[in-house]
């Protein structure tokens, strides 16, 4: 695994479950040291003992030369980051081409690249070109794509048993060793679509784009219900049961954050621009600005609970991580509204379940506490941004015992409206009369 991020780790953990001898290399010899020592450096369910049992059964290991993998690999999976370019949409390719080019001129016998890192299409190609160039062993490096497609909070499921597998290849050998690679995994009954490189590379973009376009379409709605005094959650109720849409990705709330839809739809954009088909894609422009406006769209609330009055009012966040069951802030819309209220005077309170560590790094200058109590201790206004177990089961009598004023905004329609406004609530949320 060339990269232990969230991709890497968690896939060079489940491919040890699987049976397969693993090496994951990365460049920062402290992730290594915590990885070889059995701890995950991110917060992701049931990961951490896999990676115990696995490194415990000789399985797996970790390293940071590029000289041991490329001795030691029959398949080396690509699994770093693509960030989005500063003050750009494009996709930032920087780390990808640093593996393939230290990696390749090791390489002296077959063996095949495969691809799982979101990149924008052609870029395999690319690879595929570099690699012939410089690697000894030329041709009989065979390079595919096997895009991925981990959800945060259920990644090990995700990997051990996926919805489905895609394999771009340009030969019949690029595919068996991809089948090989995944026999345990397709032995249990997972599709397969085997594709060309291009088709294989625009999955993952293509998959992201349309769950975003249907988490801000419903979103879009939530604006309209505000304006007639219509109640979204309703209408994504009634809009879920019709089989053409269903249901998954159709709850009005906050929008979407993370390392993954914002910045792949932005470099699917950017990529569409330099093929001469930008057109095709000008609808992502508006999914991205409806995701925003609903963070600008909390705050609107916020002041209006507030009366327009923020200086030396405290508010309670609950939520950091840009979704439950994971400590990843990259793009949060919680702390993005978090840090807003607090430039416009809050004092602002944030507690998360796992990502305290993360968002005190990222975000020094907002305050902290240990609890969701201690969070909304002499809170003039709480909103939930992050839909966390934790927050959905809190009991508003007893937090109302301890704020200063009962007010609430359920960013992510989570809470029953009824319960809490029963126990002397304010109760707000969007798309909500």
């Amino acid at each position: 695994m060339l990269g232990t991020g969230y991709l890497g780790a968690t896939h060079a953990v489940c491919m040890a479950s699987l049976g397969f001898d693993v090496l994951g290399l990365d460049v920062d010899p402290a992730k290594i040291a915590r990885l070889s020592n059995g701890e995950v450096p991110f917060y992701e369910p049931g990961l951490e003992p896999l990676l115990r049992k696995t490194l415990a059964s000789g399985r797996l290991r970790f390293t940071t030369s590029y000289e041991e993998v490329a001795e030691f690999g029959d398949v080396h999976f690509l699994c770093v980051g693509t960030p989005q370019k500063d003050n750009e949409y494009a996709a930032d390719l920087d780390y990808v081409y640093t593996a393939v080019t230290t990696l390749a001129p090791l390489l002296t016998r077959p063996c095949t690249f495969a691809g799982k890192s979101t990149v924008p299409v052609g870029t395999a190609e690319r690879i595929a070109s570099r690699i012939a160039a410089s690697a000894p062993a030329g041709d009989d490096v065979e390079v595919v794509w096997n895009p991925e497609f981990l959800r945060e909070g259920f990644a090990v499921d995700d990997t051990l048993h996926p919805d489905r597998l895609v394999f771009g290849v340009d030969s019949q050998r690029g595919e068996q060793a991809m089948r090989e690679a995944f026999a345990p995994v397709i032995a249990g009954g997972t599709p397969v679509v085997v594709t060309d490189l291009a088709t294989a590379q625009l999955v993952k973009v293509a998959a992201n784009a349309f769950l975003a376009t249907k988490i801000s379409f419903i979103n879009a709605m939530a604006e309209v219900c505000e304006a007639t005094h219509a109640d979204v959650t309703k209408l994504s109720e009634a809009l879920s049961h019709d089989s053409r849409i269903g249901g998954r990705f159709l709850h009005a709330g906050l929008g979407f954050g993370g390392g993954c839809l914002p910045k792949d739809i932005r470099a699917f954009m950017a990529r569409a621009g330099e093929l001469g088909v930008d057109q095709a894609l000008t609808f992502l422009t508006e999914v991205d600005a409806i995701n925003l406006r609903r963070r600008a769209r909390m705050v609107d609330l916020a002041r209006e609970l507030l009366d327009d009055t923020m200086a030396h009012r405290r508010i309670a966040i609950l939520g950091a991580a840009f979704k439950p069951n994971s400590d990843d802030i990259r793009d949060s819309p919680a702390l993005d509204v978090a840090t807003r209220l607090h430039h416009a005077g809050a004092d602002v309170v944030v507690y998360d379940p796992a990502a305290m560590d993360n968002a005190r790094i990222r975000y020094p200058d907002l305050t902290y506490a240990a609890s969701t109590l201690e969070a909304a201790h002499g809170a003039h206004l709480v909103l939930l941004l992050t839909e966390w177990l934790e927050f959905r089961e809190a009991d508003p009598a007893v937090l109302a015992e301890v704020v200063a004023a009962p007010n609430i905004v359920d960013g992510r329609n989570a809470l029953d409206p009824d319960r809490w406004r029963a126990a002397g609530w304010t109760y707000r949320a969007l798309g909500r009369p």
